[in-house]
């Protein structure tokens, strides 16, 4: 692949924000919903219970499907823009405009599910395609305010926590950080300089992280002024619309419930010791009595290769195609069509990410290093396209993912990626290997646990008033010292992790423990196929296109998985726990 510094290709979709493409969707998109609300401004469409034909609810289930193909380009679009370059004004701009949009779908669904939520039944063939749709707007109804209450929340969204989260993306992006390295002083976008906690050079991880801190210290007042903005604006409307709280609300969104997520941690808290001693071992590799937070993702072990792009896609398509070679076609057409963002650079977002677009095309976003690490990250995005592939032939409304069922294929590419590196290495290459593994799940498992421990705080004070950037710092330290503990130096934590993490600036809370439930999932998947292969592949692709006709419970239930048992969370934290012991034995070798 020969693209300038290996970029996506967006053109696919418009030739730019100027285009004539691009300005006719926006008002073809706005014509689609000029359509539904007079729709729903009929007398009589909208009343409570009123009787419906089949044939005018086929016409709505049908309209708001268009309406939300079409909004939704538009936002991946002017999103990944953005994404790629927060100094690209006339994106930004773009951006903007594009939230009226976003805002006046917002209310067409809200109108949307409470006219679905107040009838008993619904006649017609849609009805009938989307009943899980119908089952939950009728929850999602008895917690909604009036009519007129919701519109004007959705229309405040865009100068309230909307603008907050979109102020925290573009400072962060922006940032430039002074960070002393080998060839002197050199000024890094933020992005770079958190890609150097992966570097080699110990000096430069610890010089890194302390000029991190400090240029987040730089700033804190108005981050944790977004901070503060958007958990009181959430906080509020939870209480408004009578959830006893905003996790009573994620949970639904997440469509799992608290018997669910308290088996859930309460099992990750149990294997806590195991993620400990892998820390503990990490840290007698790199010769540190204990590990400091800016030696997390330190290389240890030797790295069989130095990995280029071009290396890291050949043995994705070629890891993948032991799976299935549907999956390894997939990979193909994602490189071929150059559907990926590879390198970091001044103005792109750090982190990764995978951005549904239209049918079963997406785009991920990368910050490409050369480790084996990278090349995983690579796989567990690619499974996220690979989703929402399996989900392309469904309407907008039947392939809502929830953030809990969303990780199921990453993390199952991650772990096809991984077994099939090991399989190749030896002792000292599969500490590398099984390096990269370990680091993301003490992430996912860990790490995680420490920021819903620090949001769950944040937004139980953020009730009363709102928390100085000391008191957030606080916050963070307290649930880092919770939950890794020993595994690592507590004078040398990352208080600033609450500004780092985009995650809480959304106006989807809990932007967490989704994760766990995906990797501990995805595991007990792939511990399914191993003693189950035939037949899996064709069950797993139908899991995946059904991840929004069901809730997580339903959808497990098909490969015998209780998920409000612990006893199935431990059995896939087991499977870390191998792989710590292999570490660990590596490790003292």
């Amino acid at each position: 692949m020969q693209t300038l510094e290996y970029r996506w290709d967006l053109t696919a979709f418009f030739p730019g924000v100027d285009s004539p493409e691009y300005r006719l969707a926006c008002e073809a998109a706005g014509s689609k919903l000029d359509v539904i609300e007079k729709l729903f401004r009929q007398e009589g469409i909208m009343a409570d219970g009123a009787d419906v034909s089949a044939d005018l609810a086929d016409k709505v289930f049908g309209l708001v499907n268009e309406a939300g193909d079409a909004v939704s380009l538009i936002k991946a679009y002017v999103g990944c823009l953005v994404a790629a370059d927060s100094n690209d004004e006339a994106a930004q701009a773009a951006d903007s405009a594009s939230d009226d949009l976003e805002i006046r779908l917002r209310k067409v669904r809200t109108q949307f599910t409470a006219w679905a939520g107040a009838r008993s039944s619904i006649p017609g063939q849609q009805a009938a395609e989307h009943e899980y749709f119908i089952r939950r707007a009728r929850v999602r109804a008895a917690h909604m305010l009036g009519a007129a209450e919701e519109a004007l929340a959705a229309d405040l969204s865009i100068s309230g926590p909307m603008a907050w989260g979109k102020l925290h993306g573009i400072m962060g992006s922006q940032l430039k950080v002074e960070v002393d390295l080998p060839t002197g002083k050199e000024t890094l976008p933020m992005s770079a300089v958190r890609n150097l906690a992966y570097d080699g050079d110990p000096v430069v991880r610890e010089n890194a992280y302390f000029a991190e801190l400090a240029t987040w210290k730089s700033v804190e007042v108005p981050l944790s002024a977004c901070l503060n903005g958007v958990k009181g604006a959430v906080n509020l409307l939870a209480r408004k619309r009578r959830w006893d709280e905003a996790l009573d609300e994620s949970l639904f969104v997440s469509a799992i419930d608290r018997e669910t997520l308290e088996a859930m941690l309460g099992a990750a808290k149990e294997f806590f010791p195991d993620f400990r001693r892998y820390l503990n071992a990490k840290a007698r590799l790199l010769g540190k009595r204990k590990l400091p937070f800016y030696d997390i993702f330190a290389p240890v072990g030797e790295e069989a290769k130095i990995w280029t792009v071009d290396q890291a896609e050949a043995f994705v398509e070629e890891t993948f195609r032991t799976f299935s070679d549907k999956l390894g076609d997939f990979a193909a057409r994602a490189f071929r069509e150059h559907w990926i963002d590879y390198m970091p650079r001044a103005g792109k977002q750090d982190g990764a990410f995978c951005c549904p677009f239209r049918g079963d095309e997406s785009r991920i976003m990368h910050n490409f290093k050369t480790s084996i690490k990278s090349v995983s990250t690579l796989a567990h995005e690619l499974g996220h396209g690979y989703h929402n592939t399996c989900t392309g032939p469904r309407t907008f409304l039947q392939s809502e993912t929830p953030m809990t069922l969303a990780e199921t294929a990453s993390i199952f590419c991650e772990t096809i990626l991984k077994n099939a590196a090991l399989e190749e290495g030896t002792d000292t290459e599969n500490l590398t290997v099984l390096e990269a593994s370990l680091c993301g799940s003490c992430q996912v498992v860990v790490d995680i646990t420490s920021r819903f421990l620090f949001e769950s705080e944040v937004f139980a004070k953020r009730g009363a008033r709102e928390l100085s950037p000391g008191e957030l710092c606080q916050a963070m330290l307290d649930s880092q010292r919770a939950t890794y503990g020993d595994g690592l130096d507590g004078d040398l934590l990352h208080p600033y992790m609450w500004a780092a993490k985009p995650h809480y600036y959304g106006l989807m809370s809990f932007y967490n423990y989704p994760y766990m439930f995906g990797l501990l999932f995805g595991l007990g998947l792939y511990a399914v196929y191993q003693q189950e292969p035939k037949g899996f592949q064709a069950r797993y692709d139908d899991l995946l296109s059904s991840t929004g006709l069901d809730d997580a419970a339903g959808l497990a239930r098909r490969f015998g998985i209780d998920t409000r048992r612990p006893d199935f969370w431990r059995d896939s934290l087991l499977v870390i726990r191998a792989d710590i012991d292999r570490f660990v034995k590596i490790a003292g070798s």
